[in-house]
């Protein structure tokens, strides 16, 4: 069903016209003046009889921007409503059409089906989008992306206003007169409704840990990327087929053998020192426990099978179906990261836990297992290989005759605790490879060159560091990288891992604004990949042109200040729309052990209607978590 909202004094040809386009529609009619004025105007009679002719419905007497009021609208829906160039009339300034412009798009949504359409055509300019040419100042212009965000609205297409299809349109009231507007090189704008923002949620997961059952909370900043599935069997996300990508274009050269076994997102602060002792503590997310059950054997407890693990690739299709009732996965109110994580103090650090940072250390646990498991069985090939021809049978590593060919794998989330950045997520999808090769070989510098090749287009370059490569990219940084160590006391062998970060691959592959699209829940995103497209194809946004808006916030810290902390409330305060947050100005007291701070922060969202109004709530929720949770004063 079409709602037409405007005059209908519009000439006869157009009236028909338009008809003729939406002839399989329903189309109900709408004008601001009573029957007896809008009979005044030439044309009108005649438009009023043609409308009624074909089927049509006319109701005199509407203000666009109070629809709901309307006596003969309420109850109904519609698929597309059109407002044709609006305008407050007489010689009203941008303020006034802005407000008329948000008005009404707050008033059509209670009429707009759920995957409804709003059409706005402005004259060339007056929207204040890249789409207008020449573009206006933003102050200058009506706003119209901004003034839509308000109803919870996202501009998902412009077009020309396509004036030759309505050769007999005259649009009038320039001035309050029957003047007619600059249409010519207008511009067509289509609405669509947003997801509307959900509210963070502490997440309590039990899962097995060094024979120990355990239980925590995933705090609500880290909650929505838990159990996604992104990288799971058949799915058509971008980070699952940048993964395909890398895997196939390697798989040209080296065999590869992905894991299927399931692994915890926890480590013990033993684990991680172990493996990954570059690491700093305070890029770690560190857990304290709700719950630790002793001497609990994974292998005969017949309860660790329920714990909602995920296994490294991503999988939760594996999973038994229960994994989500109330006594593995429960869903709390949002609470701060310090009331989740001070239930249970550690006796010593070795009873330190981390959400694991990176997936070498169950990678080396895998390996050492695997090698274990292999003991004896020498030369026999695993099911899963994918071999190279030519190559004969492999061991537990792919040695062979001095030859060896296979690079062990296995990707999953890790976390990082990062302040707000435009490219360091908290939160991305590791991809780890390793392989043991004779070191004459020099595995690392093919390995490097063979990334750069499949790489190179999306311009990736090589890098070299001291000890191992990294692959660089802009405007991100470091997206890779390649290192090598020695293979126990054998010095002709050398051990190669490869580390990738797919979600920032797959920013650049496929030409994303920004990382936080690829944990929209919005179905029009994964929709644009169901066709499978290749990479390099750019992404095309269902939310165009969003609007950014800057708010500073100031506060009086006591001696100390960690400042981690105050980037994981913002993002939990702002749902993730902060991206990017600035330090500004700061003072210290000289008489008080207090420290002012200042800073500014940057709220932008391509994944929802993100307002001035909703910008602001945020905000204000902001300032209320940092009074509670971090014991500040606000300025």
């Amino acid at each position: 069903m079409l709602f037409l909202v405007g005059p209908l004094y519009l000439g006869h040809r157009f009236q028909r016209e338009l008809l003729q386009l939406y002839s399989e529609t329903n189309i109900t009619a709408t004008c601001l003046q009573h029957q007896d004025e809008a009979l005044r105007h030439e044309g009108a009679a005649t438009n009023i009889q043609t409308v009624q002719d074909s089927g049509g419905e006319l109701i005199f007497g509407v203000d666009c921007t109070k629809l709901a009021e309307c006596a003969s609208l309420q109850g109904r829906e519609f698929d597309r409503v059109v407002f044709n160039f609006p305008h407050c009339g007489r010689k009203s300034g941008v303020k006034k059409n802005r407000e008329l412009l948000k008005n009404f798009f707050l008033s059509c949504v209670q009429l707009l089906s759920e995957d409804g359409e709003v059409h706005v055509s402005l004259c060339n300019g007056q929207g204040g989008t890249p789409a207008d040419h020449p573009k206006r100042e933003w102050h200058n212009s009506w706003q119209v992306v901004a003034m839509a965000a308000e109803a919870h609205l996202i501009l998902s297409h412009v077009h020309s206003f396509e004036s030759d299809k309505y050769q007999s349109y005259k649009c009038t009231g320039y001035r309050s007169q029957d003047k007619g507007f600059h249409v010519e090189k207008g511009l067509l704008h289509v609405f669509t409704r947003s997801l509307p923002f959900s509210p963070a949620q502490t997440l309590q997961v039990e899962e097995a840990v060094k024979r120990h059952r355990v239980e925590y909370n995933i705090t609500a900043e880290l909650s929505d990327y838990i159990f996604r599935g992104l990288l799971c069997s058949g799915s058509v996300h971008p980070v699952r087929m940048v993964q395909d990508f890398l895997l196939k274009g390697l798989a040209d050269k080296w065999s590869i053998s992905m894991t299927t076994e399931t692994v915890p997102f926890l480590l013990t602060a033993e684990q991680l020192q172990a493996s990954c002792p570059d690491f700093k503590s305070t890029d770690c997310c560190w857990i304290h426990l709700l719950q630790k059950h002793q001497n609990c054997d994974a292998h005969t407890s017949k309860n660790i099978e329920k714990y909602p693990v995920l296994d490294i690739q991503g999988h939760t299709d594996t999973l038994p179906a229960t994994c989500a009732t109330s006594d593995k996965v429960r869903i709390k109110e949002a609470e701060s990261l310090m009331s989740a994580c001070s239930l249970v103090e550690p006796e010593s650090d070795s009873c330190l836990y981390v959400l694991r940072p990176s997936l070498l250390p169950h990678m080396e646990e895998l390996l050492t297992k695997k090698l274990i498991n292999n003991a004896g069985r020498h030369g026999e090939n695993e099911g899963n290989n994918t071999s190279v021809e030519g190559h004969k049978k492999e061991g537990p590593f792919g040695v062979s005759n001095g030859v060896t060919s296979l690079l062990f794998g296995l990707s999953g989330l890790v976390f990082k605790n990062v302040p707000v950045n435009l490219w360091a997520p908290p939160a991305f999808h590791e991809l780890l490879l390793r392989g043991i090769f004779p070191s004459e070989r020099e595995p690392m510098k093919l390995l490097g060159q063979r990334l750069e090749e499949l790489l190179a287009p999306y311009s990736v370059s090589l890098v070299t560091e001291q000890g191992g490569l990294r692959l660089i990219a802009q405007p991100m940084g470091l997206v890779g990288r390649i290192f090598a160590s020695d293979e126990g006391d054998d010095i002709s062998d050398v051990c190669v891992t490869v580390s990738l970060n797919l979600d920032l691959l797959a920013v650049l592959l496929f030409s994303l604004p920004d990382w936080r699209l690829l944990w929209s829940h919005d179905p029009r995103f994964i929709q644009h990949f169901e066709l499978c497209p290749s990479p390099g194809k750019p992404f095309q946004p269902f939310s165009l042109y969003p609007e950014t808006f800057s708010f500073d916030i100031s506060f009086w810290t006591g001696p100390t200040w960690n400042e981690r902390k105050f980037h994981a409330v913002i993002r939990e305060a702002s749902h993730g729309t902060v991206e990017q947050v600035k330090l500004i100005d700061t003072f210290s007291h000289p008489d008080l052990s207090q420290t002012s701070y200042c800073y500014r922060l940057i709220y932008h969202s391509h994944t929802h209607a993100l307002s001035h109004t909703q910008a602001l709530h945020f905000h204000k929720d902001l300032e209320t978590f940092l009074t509670s949770r971090l014991q500040v004063t606000i300025r």
